[in-house]
């Protein structure tokens, strides 16, 4: 039998298209597959996308009132990688469903570095009958404990960044900050006597700082906790970016100003125990203490919610400050610029040196807490947390996080 020629020269007929031109939401499936592909609810795929630029103005374009209602399109209409028989990846229990089983252990690393910090002055106090030689051992191996400690404190728990490290630049702002908030008044006065001399020992108000700082570990990692859980609920119950910045403000203020009473409480009290507070310029080193408590408080919310170079920023703009004090001073020497060090020579004969460091941290701190009120507010910045594997990682969440620019 002969086919008509007119029937061979029509074209096959094709089933039409599941979605066509029309459907403005296949682009984003396309461009975000494997987003959607691992996302373990909505919530992560709107994090996501606010990460790539999505806005709610932005989802308009889309169809959408808003970014999670976008997502949760995207969320039903692309299958989960693996198909049916992968499994599914267990969510963390709330923090606060377990916080009676592992509580304990993570509140006792946290107050690590303050116990140790205060048992090496108690031991450094007692050994006035001993030889200089032994003090100076007893005082090494209390400051190298207390660093491991700290750092044990930072790896774990609250204040872990979210793929377990942070900024070395950062790591190297935070030494100098610490290293100035021991020797940074000394250094400054001697500069100003026309030194320096020969360094006598420690001010207590320097040991009082020293020990108000390693004590505010504790208190951090409970702040960070509290802001990381609480911003999670918001995230949940949020139907538009503006929405869950309006709402997560007020909540970073009010956890700023948590820490900062919880960190002036063992500074006021370290520098009582140990006779600073009446000295001269005793009560500006415990403020200096607590600003510089505060501003690395923020540089790790920072860093604990992805934004590591912000930490950096604000961590270095605080220590340039404090190098730009020093180098007015030194360069107030020079013939014809002595007017150079007058604005430092003014403040520290009205406050002391401790207004230095005072000063910078909290501008410095100003700054990070502006960044955080924008960083911090979004969708990208509180991703779902993800139960740990045997190994102790987060694959979701370090998945995740190979999605940010």
């Amino acid at each position: 039998m002969t086919v008509p020629e007119s029937e061979a020269a029509a074209p096959a007929a094709r089933p039409a298209p599941r979605f066509g031109p029309a459907d403005p939401v296949k682009v984003l499936m396309h461009r975000h597959r494997d987003l959607c592909e691992r996302a373990v609810d909505p919530l992560e795929i709107a994090a996501g996308l606010e990460v790539h630029g999505v806005t709610d103005r932005a989802a308009a374009r889309f169809r959408h009132r808003d970014v999670f209602s976008l997502a949760e399109e995207l969320y039903a209409r692309v299958p989960r990688a693996g198909g049916p028989e992968r499994p599914a990846v267990q969510r963390a229990p709330d923090p606060e469903a377990t916080a009676a089983g592992g509580g304990a252990a993570r509140g006792a690393v946290q107050l690590l570095p303050g116990a140790i910090g205060l048992a090496t002055v108690a031991a450094h106090a007692s050994a006035t009958s001993a030889t200089p030689h032994v003090r100076t051992v007893v005082d090494a191996a209390g400051v190298l404990l207390t660093l491991l400690a700290l750092r044990l404190a930072l790896r774990h728990g609250p204040l872990r960044p979210r793929r377990g490290r942070g900024s070395r630049t950062a790591l190297l702002w935070t030494a100098w900050l610490v290293g100035y908030a021991v020797y940074g008044d000394w250094l400054l006065a001697q500069l100003l006597s026309g030194g320096p001399d020969v360094p006598g020992p420690h001010p207590r108000a320097a040991v009082a700082a020293a020990v108000g700082l390693v004590c505010a570990v504790a208190p951090a990692a409970g702040c960070a906790r509290i802001f990381a859980v609480r911003a999670r609920r918001r995230l949940a119950v949020s139907r538009a970016l503006a929405e869950l910045a309006a709402r997560v403000r007020p909540l970073l203020l009010g956890t700023t100003l948590l820490f900062a009473a919880a960190a002036g409480a063992p500074a006021v009290g370290a520098a009582l125990l140990l006779g600073a507070w009446g000295s001269p310029g005793g009560r500006y080193g415990v403020a200096a203490a607590v600003a510089l408590a505060g501003l690395l408080f923020l540089a790790r919310l920072l860093t604990v919610h992805g934004f590591p170079g912000a930490a950096a920023a604000g961590t270095g703009l605080a220590v340039a400050l404090e190098a730009a004090a020093l180098a007015l001073v030194l360069a107030a020497r020079l013939p014809g610029l002595a007017p150079l060090g007058a604005p430092v020579t003014h403040l520290v004969a009205a406050a002391g040196p401790a207004a230095v460091p005072a000063l910078a941290c909290a501008v410095a701190g100003l700054g990070l807490l502006a960044c955080g009120l924008r960083a911090l507010t979004g969708a990208c910045a509180h991703p779902p947390a993800p139960a740990p594997d045997r190994h102790g990682g987060t694959p979701l969440t370090d998945a995740a996080e190979a999605h940010r620019p």
